[in-house]
């Protein structure tokens, strides 16, 4: 399976999933990268929305999540971003059928 495909499948996926977590003004900080963590831990795939009144945009908040983490951003749309860990993907990226 190719990265794109491993891609479409997380978003078909995470098609039924709810936001978890959000952003806000308060922004990125250890406390919030703990429960991206422990979430990801327990369901391997979530969204996060990055709210308006948050500093950053959806890209970088993405990047930053992705740095600090460990994770992999499967996708960002408008103020949404789905994150998956990354042994999710390294399985699923590397699959053969």
């Amino acid at each position: 399976m190719t990265e794109k495909d491993a891609r479409k499948e997380l978003m078909r996926r995470a098609n039924e999933l709810n936001i978890t977590v959000h952003v806000g003004k308060d922004g990125l900080d250890q406390g919030l990268f703990d429960e991206i963590n422990n979430q990801l831990k327990k369901n391997r795939l979530i969204k996060i929305k990055v709210l308006s009144n948050s500093e950053d945009d959806a890209k970088g908040t993405a990047e930053a999540i992705e740095e600090a983490t460990g994770a992999v951003a499967v996708d960002v749309r408008g103020g949404v971003i789905v994150l998956t860990d990354k042994r999710t993907w390294t399985s699923l990226s590397q699959k053969k059928f």
